[in-house]
């Protein structure tokens, strides 16, 4: 079982509701498509201070990564980056990711809880 978050560069919406439709939006754009995006530079220095943070999945050799799948760059198209963590470490792991997002002017969105973070 993994828990997903979804950070992508653009203003904030106003609510969640905004939030669910930008988010449709831009998952139909650039993840449920055949066409490829490279990620775009924010997004892919956000992944790199993540994996400041954690190590990726493909060089987890103690088992501390949050994260279920790697490259965790692969999960990147575009301005979205849409990501899954183990649940076990998705508590801290999405806290901060949501902090870091927040920090890098990126916004944040929950897609199980249809919510912003932080």
């Amino acid at each position: 079982m993994s828990y997903d978050l979804a950070v992508w560069e653009g203003e904030r919406p106003a609510d969640a509701k905004a939030a669910t439709r930008a988010f449709t939006d831009l998952y139909e754009r650039y993840i449920d498509t055949d066409e490829e995006h490279p990620p775009a530079e924010r997004i892919a220095a956000y992944v790199a201070a993540l994996l400041e943070r954690w190590c990726d999945l493909t060089e987890d050799e103690e088992d501390s990564s949050p994260w279920s799948t790697g490259p965790l760059i692969r999960e990147a198209r575009g301005p979205l980056l849409y990501f899954p963590m183990r649940w076990s470490m998705a508590e801290e792991a999405s806290t901060y990711a949501a902090a870091l997002a927040d920090s890098m002017g990126l916004v944040c969105f929950d897609p199980q809880q249809n919510r912003l973070r932080p």
